[in-house]
């Protein structure tokens, strides 16, 4: 059984390869020039939520009957290819309203991977526990965004550099062990 389950989240190792690299490069920029303006730090973070839209879009679409969290997934990935392009067209967003749609994603994104950690069968303790700590992460970072949305520009670029710098390797932790599997 768990070597069905790893092979049918094998097949997706890579995405979570990518989503690992992809916020590793944003926490990099994020702590490296934390002193971006709203207009940049709404381009950045816009990228960064439709790209791993994009990433949920493919990976639900490829896991379809292959595990029960597809279409939460693919929901997922719409939701932040939506609010990617929402940030992107909308420049005039104040920064206290970007920064509570970003923590209720962060919310979500932290109650999905919680839930998927224990409703998955098979899945390896490594993975599960991965999973489960990066949920924790990413719920703990939404509800301080939702509990201090005017806090300082400065502080919020840094919550989320080291929310990626924190997430991204664990990522590709949580890949690897996935790869491992299947060997």
């Amino acid at each position: 059984m768990v070597k069905k389950v790893a092979e049918d989240l094998g097949i997706h190792w890579w995405a979570l390869t990518l989503r690992g690299i992809a916020t590793i490069m944003f926490g990099v920029v994020a702590v490296v020039w934390p002193g971006l303006t709203l207009v940049g730090l709404v381009y950045i973070l816009s990228a960064f939520i439709a790209i791993n839209g994009v990433i949920n879009i493919v990976e639900g679409m490829m896991s379809i009957g292959k595990h029960r969290a597809w279409f939460l997934t693919l929901l997922l990935g719409f939701l932040q290819v939506a609010v990617g392009l929402y940030f992107v067209r909308h420049l005039a967003v104040t920064l206290a309203t970007f920064i509570l749609v970003a923590g209720l994603l962060f919310v979500a994104r932290g109650v999905l991977e919680v839930v998927v950690a224990f409703a998955e069968d098979g899945v390896s303790t490594t993975g599960r526990t991965m999973t489960i700590i990066a949920g924790l992460v990413s719920f703990l970072v939404g509800i301080v965004l939702l509990f201090q949305p005017v806090s300082s520009g400065l502080a919020f670029v840094w919550l989320f550099g080291v929310f990626a710098l924190v997430a991204g390797p664990m990522q590709i932790a949580m890949s690897l062990d996935v790869k491992k599997q299947l060997s």
